[in-house]
């Protein structure tokens, strides 16, 4: 047995922000196929702040731990489990239980409605955890799950990208410069469209080929870039209105993911641009955990560094919250 210790945590007894508070809990010993996890790291996704302000409808057991995105090493694991072995430094999958392309009835989404990440330890199932990438720290592997994961499969895994292509790119969080430096990887240009005249410097260093006003005529700009032809991918982080501009800067049969919601739940988009324009919409809800294990690879391979903006205490929760919503260059990481 193993000896009984405590571990901390944040938890919402009642859902918002000023409700946040810290916990402990015994220890859990991990049972069959599970592997209990020392976090090193979390990082956090507009979507924390979402379920923390109200759920975001979800069915959620109180009180909540939020938090869907970690990294941290293997401090015990259950029988059977062949995956991973004490010392061994992992990252979660985002869904847990969807393992590969055909989607599994009854994956569970971590941080919301599933349990969350924001803790000392967590005990998970060992097939909804891969190797970390060995090139990377811990803090920087916590912003694969989520972030770098969603940028993967809607290039990499869905998209097919390939060198030569143009990318656009709207905003620079977390996905958005994974997206940028994904297509930069693999021999894209890339586009972004931004409405901080102070992050243009940022984006240029990390490799953009072109940076565009968000308040301009960046659909008409994007083709003049193009010679005419339109961007290959579009990365759809606003959303709501902003589709029907993303079409008018596809080429034909390009593909747009749509991805983000900052401009409201309710896409619009014009009829015309979409058929005559032969596009590809698809909706993005991050990936499997073959994907995942790609992008490890492709990591460790060529190099590829995420771009954290601020790392914050363990106590200092809400502050990091408060960080995330202003609109960092980067992702904002919590270390326990």
């Amino acid at each position: 047995m193993q000896e009984a210790r405590m571990l901390r945590r944040w938890q919402l007894p009642v859902l918002g922000h000023a409700n946040l508070e810290q916990a402990e809990a015994p220890l859990p010993a991990p049972g069959a196929n599970q592997i209990l996890v020392q976090v090193g790291a979390v990082a956090l996704n507009y979507r924390d702040l979402l379920m923390v302000r109200d759920g975001m409808g979800m069915p959620l057991a109180l009180p909540f731990t939020p938090g869907s995105d970690m990294a941290g090493t293997v401090v015990a694991v259950g029988e059977g489990v062949t995956r991973f072995a004490v010392g061994d430094r992992v990252v979660n999958t985002f869904w847990g239980g969807w393992i590969d392309s055909h989607w599994q009835a009854g994956a569970t989404l971590f941080g919301g409605p599933g349990p969350g990440m924001l803790a000392s330890h967590v005990c998970i199932d060992a097939d909804w955890a891969v190797a970390a990438p060995a090139t990377l720290s811990l803090a920087e592997a916590s912003t694969l799950p989520c972030a770098g994961l969603t940028a993967w499969f809607a290039l990499a895994e869905t998209g097919g990208l390939r060198a030569g292509e143009t990318v656009l790119i709207h905003g620079t969080g977390g996905v958005a410069l994974f997206g940028l430096q994904i297509a930069r990887m693999h021999g894209a240009q890339a586009i972004v469209v931004t409405g901080s005249e102070s992050k243009r410097a940022q984006v240029l260093a990390l490799g953009a080929s072109h940076v565009l006003a968000r308040d301009g005529d960046w659909p008409t700009e994007v083709r003049r870039l193009t010679q005419g032809r339109g961007a290959d991918h579009v990365l759809e982080l606003a959303s709501g209105p902003n589709l029907d501009r993303s079409l008018q800067a596809l080429r034909q049969g390009g593909r747009v993911s749509i991805i983000g919601m900052l401009e409201g739940e309710t896409l619009s988009a014009s009829f015309y641009a979409m058929v005559l324009g032969r596009a590809t919409v698809q909706g993005i809800g991050v990936g499997h955990r073959r994907a995942l294990e790609d992008l490890v690879r492709a990591i460790d391979v060529n190099a590829l560094r995420p771009v954290i903006a601020a790392r914050y205490d363990f106590d200092a929760l809400p502050a990091a919250l408060d960080h995330l919503a202003r609109g960092p260059f980067g992702k904002i990481v919590v270390t326990p």
